[in-house]
């Protein structure tokens, strides 16, 4: 199967470098709606069966667009939503977003069962993303969006796919509406994916981009490297 990972587009929480974890969360930015529509000439030659995305406003929002391209219903599935960030919830500074992405990076060092404060473990998250996955699987499709978050894409395939470094997500940018595509079939009943490509970047290109207002995560994680 090949997967296609998609990152939601900008909202307000990431402008102010906020981390919003909560659901059903903020609608995009009048940027971020239009990085939505650019996904779909970015993706034009991608063969697409179905389209999931995560129970939050802003990944529904980012959806629609290619979704209507497409006739392609969004499937809207819980699994598919942001780390939480429990009693971290809103916060933006860098103590508090260091904290939540240690935390993460404990999960993917090899100890899943560490919980997020106020929040779940890593298997949980981990868990419920590959519920997601194995659903589409299960359902037939050779090729799926999944229109998600950034955290939640990154520690996924970090732990999912055999050629990323699960030690180190800090290498791996992903902007709003960054792509991540992936195929199946390594062999490892652990590792089962491959990154195919990764685009950090937004997809509609630098018409569309606004790499220092897209959130907390990547200056917190680099920083922490």
């Amino acid at each position: 199967m090949r997967l296609i990972l998609i990152r939601h587009g900008q909202t307000e929480s990431n402008v102010h470098r906020l981390l919003d974890t909560a659901m059903p969360g903020p609608e995009l930015t009048e940027l971020g709606r239009a990085q939505a529509t650019s996904l779909v000439p970015a993706l034009a030659d991608e063969p697409l069966d179905a389209i999931y995305t995560s129970v939050a406003t802003r990944a529904q929002q980012t959806a629609q667009p290619l979704a209507e391209a497409r006739s392609l219903p969004p499937v809207v599935r819980a699994g598919a939503r942001e780390i939480a960030a429990g009693d971290l919830e809103m916060a933006a500074d860098l103590d508090s977003v260091m904290a939540y992405l240690k935390v993460v990076s404990e999960w993917l060092r090899g100890n899943p069962e560490h919980r997020m404060p106020g929040a779940d473990t890593g298997s949980e998250v981990l868990g419920r993303f590959d519920d997601v996955v194995a659903e589409a699987r299960d359902a037939g499709h050779a090729s799926v969006a999944v229109v998600s978050h950034g955290a939640m894409i990154r520690t996924w395939t970090a732990a999912r796919a055999v050629n990323l470094d699960p030690r180190t997500p800090e290498k791996y940018d992903l902007s709003n509406t960054g792509v991540v595509v992936l195929e199946d079939g390594t062999g490892d009943p652990e590792r089962p994916w491959r990154v195919i490509s990764w685009q950090g970047e937004a997809a509609g290109g630098p018409a569309v981009a606004d790499p220092s207002h897209d959130g907390p995560n990547v200056d917190a994680w680099n920083s922490e490297a």
